[in-house]
């Protein structure tokens, strides 16, 4: 052995660094001096990999092209998906004790099982006094879209507020970590008019001033005093709203509400939330509940059954206003990793097609002495520069299509690498996942080349996986795409059928104008007055709301003096004289209510008849109908034909159209849609004239009514741009293969031509092939999809039935997107002069 020769610090003057001795001299020895060399080769074979990868991927400009293009497509939309998945999974997970907080819910059971948000309002006041289950127990009531004035001296500012205020039980916050910056928690809001804001809305009303003791007004009738700020809320709460006000305050609101008698009915705007004491079960809190309900609605047909809903259940049960279930994060994930994987499957299906131009390149590398090994990590070093340059092309693209993605399901998500641990982790997972996936198969294919096979050209589509390889793959990414069509469409019919569809009512040039707070019976009639003068407006009615609206009013009916209510619910329509001719209603049986301004007269509709059992509608002339606990009391003086009162999704319901002018919250206004411009100002003007100090609002029908689908039309344009990308990528892969099987066809298509075939026979060559696998793609799909549609449209009561004209669409779509991206290609191989092909035989 030498020894180590002598100089600066041990080493010869003119060696370098450590690493050069060893890899010239290796003239170290043992464990350590093995395991420098091992870590020293190790780094240079590493550097050697990335090196000639990017020469080899500049060198073939296409192909690293469409391979980047393709998988930034589908990892844009991992990401997107991923960012929004965890959005949602983290709604209300950052509270204290948060696996101790519930909310109280009702299913309420009449003939069919109802599912409520809310309970009785005296219900959290009364456990809280009962039982000692709850640590803390609050109260909220959310009032939505709600006037607040600031008055600034002389200035006065009027906001219309979507979100609204929250009427809290100071426990409310003891309950939620939403911390105050200013004030007392536990006195902020013990004192009526009293009021917390966000740092957000104290900017709004009061800008840099401090907030604090200042005041405003809540519609033009209760003021109230700031005495904390809160920091502004987080974005995914589902606790939306930035003006909380006492409880205390309720009562000069809505006085039902804030009463401790109030059993007979619930209101969404109340819900009700507590905390249990350590070591308390919801099963043990849920075997007390029942005592409420024998106690203070024991007659009620109504049967009421209250239960705990977890905290981290409220954000995905659709039964109590979830905004988004589980299932449907499970769908978007799914269809995340199917664009995932669509484009792994066209790396794959390029890489491979590519394996033969390369053939040469390893046969002389292996006859230099490359192992199996070396080789594959070369290839998987080429993958993963793809993957890089993908990846960062894929945040380019999600930062630019989130704003797109927030305004669509109306969120507030970010991406942010240096705050988001989770997405970081993800997008590093991602990337090696993707390299490996879509890299593997093809470096093995390269690394198992025979030299000799290699060098002399001889190598056969079988020693790259053969075409039956690639034709798999093939039918994988066309028959994902398919699936997706074939939603677009399903969802796009049934969308269009709601919409197209007789509602059992006209809807069409309705203009619906909310009422001011407050307004008085004499302003009402006034305001209905100068409407129906104004050049423009056909008919003008007074009511609760439209006949399909979610604006609802049920309550259990008692027909004819029976001893009991009926098992069933009836939903009421409050609404003057003039609500049957301005929606088009059509009556079946006897007339029109008279003009009143307290329920005198009923009209029902055939579903009420039907529930009764009774033959005809006239049977129901007459009779006496009882509602709300025989507050409204009539005899039925009409029947109406049966029309939609809630969405698509639900059965028609029993419906009672009556006077009661204390539940009227809209004027209905039928215009003459050519001066639509001119009418609306003047609705605006008339409006306003009679409340100076509100802000003017409208809303056409139609528009209102589609919102019943606003999920359903999310869901179309998220499903339509996922189609898009899944094709295109998809296209992206069958162009390259096209054009690899030119290439590869090449003296083939020479020596047909020169036998005579036309150019036409030539093209059917690629078309026959490509055919093929889109009809087994087809197969494959075709029964996944209506399986998975059909269960989809098991939502709705009222739906279309996919026929053979849906799958046909889709595969005829297919075969045209498909023949468009062969055909330049099949034929410029078709057109090539047979001389030039034939020049090397």
């Amino acid at each position: 052995m030498l020894p180590i020769p002598a100089g600066r610090e041990g080493w010869p003057a003119g060696m370098g660094n450590i690493n050069q001795f060893c890899l010239n001299n290796q003239l170290l020895t043992g464990n350590s001096r093995n395991g420098l060399r091992l870590r020293t080769h190790t780094h240079t074979m590493l550097l050697n990999y990335v090196k000639i990868s990017f020469r080899n991927l500049v060198r073939n400009k296409a192909y690293t092209t469409i391979n980047v293009l393709g998988l930034a497509l589908g990892m844009t939309c991992g990401l997107l998906i991923f960012t929004l998945v965890t959005y949602h999974l983290g709604f209300d997970t950052f509270h204290a004790n948060r696996d101790r907080i519930y909310r109280f819910v009702t299913e309420q059971k009449r003939e069919t099982v109802s599912y409520a948000a809310s309970v009785p309002s005296p219900l959290g006041k009364a456990f809280r006094n009962d039982y000692t289950f709850g640590e803390k127990v609050a109260r909220i009531v959310t009032a939505d879209d709600i006037l607040v004035t600031i008055r600034d001296g002389q200035t006065v500012r009027k906001f219309k507020e979507a979100q609204g205020v929250a009427f809290s039980e100071p426990e409310y916050f003891d309950i939620f970590n939403f911390p105050l910056l200013n004030g007392d928690p536990q006195t902020a809001l013990t004192e009526p008019n009293t009021a917390i804001l966000t740092e957000h809305m104290a900017r709004k009303y009061f800008g840099s001033a401090n907030p604090i003791n200042k005041t405003f007004r809540l519609e033009n009738k209760i003021d109230f005093r700031v005495t904390g700020v809160l920091r502004d809320l987080p974005a995914n709460t589902d606790r939306q709203t930035e003006i909380f006000v006492s409880y205390a305050s309720l009562k000069q609101f809505n006085e039902w509400m804030a009463s401790d008698d109030a059993w007979g009915g619930m209101s969404s705007a109340l819900q009700c939330f507590v905390r249990l004491r350590p070591g308390v079960s919801p099963e043990q809190v849920e075997r007390v509940l029942p005592a409420y309900v024998t106690t203070y609605r024991p007659t009620s047909k109504n049967v009421h059954h209250y239960r705990l809903q977890p905290l981290a259940d409220v954000h995905f049960d659709a039964r109590y206003g979830g905004v988004m279930t589980q299932t449907n994060l499970w769908v978007l994930g799914l269809i995340g990793l199917f664009l995932i994987i669509t484009a792994c499957v066209n790396f794959i299906n390029l890489a491979t097609a590519q394996a033969l131009n390369r053939a040469r390149e390893v046969g002389v590398r292996k006859a230099l002495g490359s192992i199996r090994s070396q080789l594959f990590w070369q290839f998987i070093a080429e993958t993963g520069l793809i993957t890089v340059a993908a990846m960062g092309l894929a945040l380019l693209g999600a930062q630019i299509a989130l704003p797109y993605v927030n305004e669509w399901f109306q969120s507030r998500m970010t991406i942010d690498l240096l705050t988001d641990w989770q997405l970081t982790v993800f997008i590093a997972l991602l990337i090696v996942v993707v390299t490996f996936l879509a890299g593997s198969y093809p470096g093995l294919i390269l690394a198992r080349f025979q030299p000799v096979l290699a060098l002399k050209g001889k190598l056969s589509q079988q020693s790259i996986g053969g075409f039956n390889t690639r034709r798999t793959l093939i039918v994988t990414q066309f028959a994902l795409s398919q699936m997706l069509i074939i939603g677009v469409i399903i969802i796009a019919n049934q969308m269009r059928y709601a919409q197209q569809s007789n509602l059992g009512f006209t809807k069409d040039a309705v203009v619906m104008v909310p009422m001011a707070s407050e307004s008085s019976i004499q302003t009402q009639r006034t305001i209905q007055n100068r409407f129906s003068a104004l050049a423009g407006v056909k008919d003008v009615s007074l009511c609760q709301a439209a006949p399909a609206s979610d604006n609802n009013w049920n309550t259990s009916p008692r027909y004819d003096n029976r001893p009991e209510d009926e098992n069933f619910g009836i939903n009421v329509r409050a609404a003057d004289d003039q609500y049957i001719p301005l929606f088009d209603l059509q009556l079946v049986a006897g007339r029109n209510i008279y003009p009143a301004d307290t329920a005198r007269e009923f009209i029902v509709n055939e579903t009420f008849a039907k529930k009764l059992n009774l033959a005809t509608p006239q049977a129901l002339l007459g009779k006496t109908i009882s509602l709300n606990g025989d507050r409204l009391k009539g005899p039925i003086v009409g029947v109406v034909r049966d029309f939609h009162n809630l969405s698509f999704h639900e059965d028609i319901s029993a419906v009672c159209i009556a006077s009661a002018i204390d539940q009227y919250g809209n004027y209905a206004v039928k215009i003459d849609l050519a001066t639509a411009k001119a009418t609306l100002a003047g609705l605006a003007k008339i409006w306003s004239d009679a409340h100076p100090d509100q802000i003017f609002e409208y809303q056409f029908l139609d528009d209102q009514i589609a919102e019943f689908y606003e999920t359903e039309a999310l869901m179309l344009k998220l499903i339509q741009a996922f189609a898009a990308i899944a094709i295109f990528i998809g296209c992206l892969g069958l162009y390259g293969l096209v054009s690899f099987m030119a290439a590869q066809k090449t003296k083939e298509i020479g020596i047909r031509k020169v036998l005579g075939s036309s150019t036409g026979q030539i093209v059917w060559i690629f078309a026959w092939e490509f055919s093929r696998l889109i009809l087994v793609a087809f197969v494959v799909a075709a029964p996944v999809a209506w399986y998975a549609m059909n269960a989809w449209l098991n939502n709705f009561e009222y739906k279309v039935e996919p026929g053979i004209e849906v799958f046909a669409l889709a595969i005829g779509g297919t075969f045209l997107i498909a023949m468009l991206t062969v055909g330049y290609r099949a034929i410029s191989a078709a057109l090539l002069n047979p001389v030039k092909a034939l020049r090397t035989e």
